[in-house]
């Protein structure tokens, strides 16, 4: 797993430089006011709210924007859509299994973007069932390494439900499971440490290894499927090598 997650760091880093920087704030925004019409209004008592506006700082989200999502959510301001969690399953080039969420107040609208994407970048709709099964709900939290060591980390966080520390070069990733996300993001701050994100994710059970032809194809699918409005989150079961990820790059 660690090629595919060192890409999905990179690749998060770039979007804060690039011209995807206004979709990226528009994912982030909605989650805000999804996580705050699902849990309430109140960061400390919605610890899903409170790391949806935490990533939404951590982007440089102006707090507006961020406060404004958080009230319309809530019902405190005039304004929210009726946004709808839809999730497609799909396969990539080289039958890279791919997991597609929307966010959306349009199921056709997002269905028929989603399938555009797929078949014009080598890729295909699959039936609901075909492709899930081979990922994992899991929370996975970002930190920088900064002068912490791997041990440090693991010290922190093993008590509080803590599976792996994976070392991706300038950060750790932690990964429990998705009910221990919060009780890891906790341990994490009580030990004084900073992290960069703390997030529910699937993660792969089984991933397809690419070389630089097939990684520059499944990344192009990517790209396109993060290009569409109402898709806020693309996960798929490719390996890279650090040699494919620096020839790709």
């Amino acid at each position: 797993m660690s090629g595919h997650s060192k890409w999905a760091t990179t690749k998060h880093k770039k979007a804060n430089l690039d011209a995807k920087r206004g979709k990226l704030f528009a994912r982030l925004i909605k989650n805000i006011e999804v996580a705050a019409r699902t849990g309430g209004g109140d960061p400390d008592g919605n610890p899903t709210l409170y790391d949806a506006i935490q990533k939404a700082k951590k982007t440089s989200v102006p707090q507006d924007n961020i406060e404004r999502a958080r009230k319309r959510g809530a019902g405190e301001e005039a304004g929210g859509a009726d946004w709808q969690t839809i999730t497609y399953e799909g396969y990539g080039p080289n039958g890279v299994a791919v997991l597609i969420e929307c966010l959306t107040d349009n199921k056709n609208r997002a269905a028929m973007e989603v399938r555009t994407a797929l078949t014009r970048n080598n890729g295909s709709l699959a039936d609901p069932g075909s492709v899930a099964y081979m990922f994992n709900r899991k929370g996975v939290v970002l930190m920088p390494k900064a002068d912490a060591t791997e041990d440090d980390v693991l010290l922190a966080v093993l008590d509080a439900g803590a599976e792996e520390v994976n070392d991706l070069d300038e950060s750790f990733e932690i990964v429990s499971e998705a009910g221990d996300l919060v009780p890891v993001r906790k341990a994490l701050q009580e030990a004084g440490f900073e992290y960069e994100s703390a997030d529910l994710t699937f993660l792969p059970s089984v991933s397809v290894p690419l070389d630089v032809d097939a990684a520059k194809k499944v990344f192009k699918l990517i790209d396109a499927l993060e290009d569409c409005d109402d898709v806020q989150n693309v996960y798929a079961n490719f390996d890279v090598s650090d040699e494919v990820m620096a020839a790709v790059d």
